[in-house]
């Protein structure tokens, strides 16, 4: 009877309140996940710079993390959502298995290797001598504890492709308020410093991990997670990486944007302070996460479009799928107006929250904060239609638009305008590069638009 509900939210419900059943539980959950990134922030920038900078500069190591999980999260959940539409139930349930099994050996070679060459990956990153002690401390046991945090991220994408986002919800919002209470105790009464922000980190998601883990024994789920169910055959992983490795590079190269931010300021600073650098990679990294809040939650809810969009197009519903195209389209961009008006607007009383009154990491992460506001208007637009193609199983063209943003346009930019503008080229690099994604995919959707109604 459950998966008969689940089914048809996903196949015949009307649109916009399958969106909401699907998307808003996401939503929720992803707010609250980087609500307690702010929070490590908050409390770790009031310590000092240098610790502000270790976990900006520890922060790209996560983005692997997440990636590792949603290469065979999202790879699989785009194939399962339309096997479902396909009515192919127990093809689906072996998918699940692969991808619950494969995450975790990927996820645990990824650490291995991460904890061997961890100074140099850190340097790479862009550590200063100042921030590495702490970024060691903080990297050490973020990374170690990671493992906890791909297998929430693949059982996320795979409860959500059956219709039950609420279960992922309680996932993260259990971790997420746990985090929250954990960090002031950790960091401030038991005076552990950054190793009490990564300490809290790993204990909440590892509460996370115990929530799907109850879901899984429970036999709520329409799959069962089995090794006797693994089939990494040809077949299951042609359809589970053709997704999977274009969003391991979209979350890859978030982690370059923010290394090649973080090196920019080494090079382009480099007759300057130590301290003045230290300021602007501390800046630019709350910027990142305050920004980060706004795309989680438009990703929470692009979760819950996926499965819809995925199953319609598999079961062939045309004039479902341009529908939960375009009510996304429009409920994603007023939200990314809003929150972008918001954060420009405030851009100095937010920045101010994550240091103990450093002037020069206020002005820089102001600024930035501003641009990066303004450009966040069109983010909503720009991922529904990247989410789409993935949804779709074309791996190809939505590799090409969400390589957009933080790779493609970003890269050159990001070189070669700091070396004309200085610290402002730092700054506006981001904003610019989303502006012209925004601008190839419009094209790009036009295209995809014309073929649906065809």
């Amino acid at each position: 009877m459950k998966q008969n509900k689940k089914m048809e939210l996903l196949g015949s419900a009307p649109i916009p309140k399958a969106l909401l059943a699907m998307g808003i539980p996401m939503m929720i959950g992803m707010m609250i996940s980087a609500i307690y990134n702010l929070v490590d922030a908050y409390f770790v920038g009031n310590l000092g710079t240098s610790q502000m900078g270790a976990i900006s500069v520890a922060f790209p190591l996560g983005q692997v993390v997440v990636g590792l999980g949603l290469l065979f999260g999202t790879g699989a959940s785009s194939y399962i959502s339309r096997l479902l539409g396909q009515q192919k139930i127990e093809q689906a349930d072996n998918v699940a298995s692969t991808s619950i099994y494969g995450s975790i050996s990927l996820g645990a070679i990824f650490i291995i290797v991460t904890v061997v060459f961890l100074k140099p990956i850190l340097r790479m990153l862009g550590a200063t001598e100042s921030i590495m002690p702490y970024a060691v401390t903080y990297a050490s046991i973020y990374v170690i504890s990671s493992i906890f945090n791909i297998f929430n991220v693949t059982m996320n994408n795979l409860v959500t492709s059956e219709g039950a986002a609420k279960i992922s919800m309680c996932a993260l919002l259990s971790g997420a308020i746990l985090n929250m209470i954990l960090d002031p105790i950790f960091i401030n009464i038991f005076n552990l410093g950054v190793k009490g922000a990564a300490l809290a980190t790993a204990i909440s998601q590892a509460v996370s991990t115990i929530v799907y883990l109850l879901y899984i024994s429970s036999k709520k789920s329409v799959f069962s997670f089995s090794m006797r169910k693994c089939r990494f055959s040809k077949g299951i992983l042609f359809e589970i990486f053709k997704i999977g490795v274009p969003t391991l590079v979209f979350q890859l190269l978030t982690s370059l944007s923010i290394m090649l931010i973080n090196r920019q300021a080494n090079t382009i600073l480099a007759n300057t302070s130590k301290e003045y650098v230290d300021s602007v990679i501390a800046g630019m990294g709350a910027v990142t996460r305050v920004i980060s809040m706004g795309s989680l939650m438009v990703f929470g809810f692009l979760k819950g479009f996926q499965p819809i969009a995925g199953f319609s197009y598999g079961a062939k519903k045309y004039d479902r799928l341009r529908e939960a195209i375009k009510t996304s389209v429009l409920w994603s961009t007023i939200f990314c107006v809003l929150f972008g008006i918001a954060v420009t607007i405030f851009s100095e009383t937010i920045i101010s929250q994550f240091t103990n009154g450093d002037v020069e990491m206020i002005s820089i992460g102001k600024k930035a904060l501003m641009a990066n506001g303004l450009s966040f208007l069109f983010f909503g637009y720009y991922t529904v239609y990247s989410s789409l193609l993935l949804a779709m199983g074309k791996g190809r063209d939505g590799f090409i638009v969400g390589a957009l943003r933080q790779g493609i346009c970003f890269v050159p930019i990001v070189f070669i305008l700091p070396m004309i503008l200085g610290v402002s080229g730092i700054m506006y690099a981001q904003p610019i590069a989303d502006i012209l994604s925004f601008v190839i995919t419009f094209f790009v959707a036009i295209h995809i638009n014309k073929k649906l109604k065809a």
